[in-house]
């Protein structure tokens, strides 16, 4: 009888992981490729619907990395720049007319997770919390998650989800998905 519950729970649980990522959820839900850049490459993101909604451009002809982010109709949104002069490990996300939104950086290691800062311009910051290299990660303002990374919501292996709560940036939040993913997984 004991067993039967757990394999209940099991299953109750990847049905709930299933419909975070699908619509019907609350807030937007988002599909993007792991190590989705190489310097020059774009890619798109793309909706629960399968629209293309977000391009990010992989900029080949600058000293620094640079990732122009645009609307589908090609109006740049957010450029996202790694920082040479600083720590290592950050990057920085500016507007469309160069003001600063954000900074990304890798905060704290631990074993089992990692912790990464996302320093607002002009808000409360973010923190980014859980194993980032298996793209399962939650995005918070203190204790209230604003945003979930999940690898579990596709079968395609090179696929993760991203989903945002009501209320939210959704351009800022995945800029910060790019950072991340782009300092996390930057040598593969």
């Amino acid at each position: 009888m004991l067993g039967r519950d757990r394999r209940q729970d099991r299953r109750d649980d990847r049905q709930e992981d299933r419909s975070l990522g699908r619509p019907g959820g609350g807030g937007n839900h988002y599909q993007m490729r792991q190590k989705m850049v190489a310097i020059g490459d774009d890619f798109w993101i793309e909706n629960d619907r399968g629209q293309k909604v977000f391009k990010v451009d992989g900029k080949a002809l600058r000293v620094r990395q640079t990732l122009i982010f645009e609307d589908a109709h090609g109006t740049e949104l957010c450029k996202i720049q790694e920082r040479m002069l600083r720590v290592k490990d950050s990057m920085e996300i500016e507007g469309p007319h160069g003001e600063n939104l954000a900074m990304v950086k890798k905060a704290l290691i631990t074993p089992l997770r990692e912790r990464w800062v996302v320093k607002i311009k002009n808000g409360p910051d973010l923190d980014v919390q859980g194993n980032i290299l298996d793209h399962e990660y939650s995005i918070g303002e203190g204790r209230d998650k604003v945003a979930e990374v999940s690898k579990k919501w596709f079968r395609l292996r090179d696929s993760y989800g991203v989903s945002i709560d009501p209320g939210q940036d959704d351009v800022l939040i995945l800029a910060v998905a790019v950072c991340i993913d782009e300092m996390a997984h930057g040598g593969r």
